[in-house]
């Protein structure tokens, strides 16, 4: 029997006028996500727009995605940002380090061996939104850990419907902010981040809520027991800390 998210890539789907929207990200609307099923079988392609209406999701439309947590090899702090106003979906609110889709635009970017389309577009994104230059997120430094599948309005009209893809990363990073896409940053320890949780004045994405409701202070604790004897925590110390051969399903 065919499933929603196949069923609503066949669909005659919604779309919206963004003229009253800021025209940067108007523009990366137009952008084209990578479609898939509840287990990640691709599917097809559709532009962000109509990937993030709230009534296609409602139809069971769904796309793939990728939430990169980059660490701070010395003292095991990791990189918060605050998403910029101009924002489409999720405006203002603090998330990960970086989240955001592979691309069907580009070939890299779809290929699914070893999760290689999602490290190439987590390096091409930290760099578009933080101005980490490349060279400092090398793609075969990024440590796969699993696959969420969830869903989470925005508004009225806007939200995400994903197969998330999270992604750990340590290295030093050069952090030279793109406005448009950002409006903070900050490095933060776990009890750091957990007085930011209990604080009402921040709001948060759902989905960085959900992955550190159910994994991240786990993760992060073993990442840092984990330690070499250089005294650095590595990411790629998780290696099979988790069966991330399955989507986690979270609707």
């Amino acid at each position: 029997m065919s499933s929603r998210a196949v069923e609503a890539s066949r669909a005659v789907l919604s779309s919206i006028d963004l003229s009253n929207y800021d025209p940067e990200q108007m523009r990366l609307m137009d952008e084209r996500c990578i479609l898939v099923d509840e287990q990640d079988r691709a599917l097809g392609a559709a532009d962000k727009k109509t990937c993030h209406l709230m009534e296609n999701i409602n139809k069971g439309l769904l796309h793939r995605a990728f939430s990169a947590f980059v660490f701070r090899p010395d003292d095991g702090k990791l990189l918060l940002q605050q998403r910029a106003t101009e924002k489409i979906t999720f405006p203002d609110m603090w998330t990960n380090t970086c989240c955001s889709h592979p691309l069907d635009d580009f070939e890299e970017e779809k290929v699914e061996k070893d999760q290689l389309g999602v490290r190439v577009a987590a390096v091409r994104k930290l760099e578009h939104e933080l101005g980490i230059p490349r060279e400092q997120t090398p793609v075969d430094q990024f440590q796969y850990l699993t696959r969420i599948h969830y869903l989470a309005p925005s508004s009225g009209i806007w939200g995400e419907h994903e197969v998330d893809y999270i992604l750990f990363i340590t290295a030093n990073v050069t952090v030279t902010p793109n406005l448009n896409e950002i409006r903070d940053h900050k490095y933060v320890d776990k009890a750091e981040l957990q007085a930011m949780f209990n604080d009402p004045a921040n709001t948060f994405t759902p989905w960085f809520k959900l992955i550190a409701r159910d994994f991240l202070f786990g993760w992060w604790d073993e990442l840092l027991a984990r330690r070499g004897s250089d005294g650095l925590v590595n990411a790629k110390s998780l290696k099979g800390i988790v069966d991330g051969s399955k989507v986690v399903s979270m609707v």
